[in-house]
């Protein structure tokens, strides 16, 4: 063996760059006080505050009637919103990355519209223009569960496209060329060949989406009309509980709806994970 061939069967791996922020040590010090500041903390301290009565008055509060209509509410909500968006922002995402048409540009900023708007003013628009009395005044979607929904798409939008498109750009063309050369359909392409690629960006799309539905506020206030019992989530509960001066209801509830995040976050993100392993 030449002594280049030795040099380079010993040569370790070069590590990757690191930031000059005083060592990795400082640097990870840094992240977790960032990390525990912004998250962990106010977290706790929602905890805390949700159990300052005593476990039996915790669930008191979100075994309440209106908490449990609030809560079924969104969660059964943002299901729907997460199921439309898998099919129709993989849509999307399709469209402007294969298709070439008059506007792709405008479109595909259009599709970042929801990030840049405010919630509330998202909530006035869908008002204005499906209301009884907006421009198209569309009876049924106006505080009622239909629009619930459809502003809960309207905000989750960009979600699932975004997460979608950078794999169909780096999506190798060739096996679909090749799959297609041996006479598979499209359909069978996309279903054998495409989706399982694009499955676990779909997924992580589908777990933001569905985190974004159940925390939103500002986008349902003017549009579901708050009803109890009808068309009130469980983040216009809250506030109409902090309103009332029950803070401890309101933190209560709290806490059981970030369990419901974490935990279908955790689901989604397995699935996720076992579709790669399988994927790969």
């Amino acid at each position: 063996m030449s002594q280049g061939a030795v040099a380079t069967a010993k040569a370790p791996p070069r590590p990757g760059h690191r930031l000059g922020l005083g060592g990795p040590g400082l640097t990870r010090g840094l992240v977790v006080g960032y990390l525990s500041l912004m998250v962990l903390l106010p977290v706790a301290a929602v905890a805390a505050t949700s159990l300052e009565g005593g476990i039996g008055a915790f669930w008191d509060a979100v075994s309440a009637p209106q908490a449990v209509a609030a809560l079924k509410l969104t969660v059964i909500s943002s299901l729907i919103v997460v199921a439309i968006n898998v099919v129709f922002g993989t849509a999307i995402a399709w469209v402007l990355v294969r298709d070439q048409f008059p506007g792709k540009r405008f479109v595909n900023s259009l599709v970042d519209l929801p990030f840049a708007l405010p919630t509330i003013v998202a909530g006035l628009v869908l008002l204005a223009l499906y209301g009884e009395t907006g421009i198209l005044g569309i009876e049924g979607i106006s505080f009622t569960r239909v629009g619930v929904v459809m502003a809960l798409l309207f905000v989750t939008l960009p979600f699932v496209i975004r997460s979608v498109q950078p794999v169909l750009l780096e999506l190798d063309a060739e096996m679909e060329e090749a799959a297609a050369s041996l006479g598979a359909r499209p359909l069978t392409i996309f279903r054998r060949i495409v989706l399982p690629n694009l499955a676990p960006a779909i997924v992580a799309g589908a777990a933001l989406a569905f985190a974004r539905s159940v925390g939103e506020f500002g986008s349902l206030v003017l549009i579901s009309g708050n009803i109890p019992f009808e068309t009130e989530v469980s983040s216009v509960y809250i506030f109409g509980q902090i309103e009332s001066g029950n803070t401890e209801s309101a933190a209560a509830v709290s806490v059981v709806l970030l369990a419901i995040s974490v935990g279908m976050l955790f689901l989604i993100n397995l699935l996720g994970r076992r579709m790669l392993r399988h994927g790969s």
